[in-house]
């Protein structure tokens, strides 16, 4: 079954990519949550020519994310966190911590376009992540996690 995509799709898609998924997965869970439409010729249509108007915005939003990830780059960002003995941490350091850290050096991005690399941090010392800040513009993210003094 093929369906045009309304919304990103984690591990499927991006929005107005045409993708094939399984009958069920799309006839039960994508259509009826309202994150896919069926991939009819009229919708392919509407689709292009949506396409064909929007690639000169898109423009735009592209050089503004890439302004954004020159400016990430820039950052020397170290998260606070309690630690025991062995450098390790009491939790773990995600990508919601990350997200709050960025977001106090001034710039606003959402938790769900944070991946951090081999999951959540559990230990001390430095640290990657991938941040997504538009469908072309992927960033790796060096950081530290530091101890938290007492």
């Amino acid at each position: 079954m093929e369906l045009i995509l309304k919304e990103d799709v984690q591990n499927l898609g991006f929005k107005d990519d045409v993708v094939s998924v399984k009958n069920g997965y799309g006839r039960n869970f994508l259509i009826p949550k309202g994150l896919a439409m069926m991939a009819t010729p009229s919708a392919r249509k509407v689709l292009a020519e949506n396409l064909r108007q929007r690639a000169h915005k898109e423009k735009k939003v592209v050089d503004a994310a890439n302004k954004i990830a020159e400016a990430l780059k820039a950052l020397e960002l170290k998260i606070k966190a309690k630690a025991g003995a062995g450098d390790k941490l009491f939790g773990s350091v995600t990508a919601i911590d990350l997200a709050a850290a960025i977001e106090k050096e001034g710039h606003e991005i959402d938790k769900k376009f944070i991946t951090i690399l081999g999951g959540s941090i559990k230990r001390i010392g430095p640290c990657n992540a991938q941040i997504r800040l538009h469908r072309d513009v992927v960033i790796d993210f060096a950081f530290e996690v530091v101890a938290e003094k007492k």
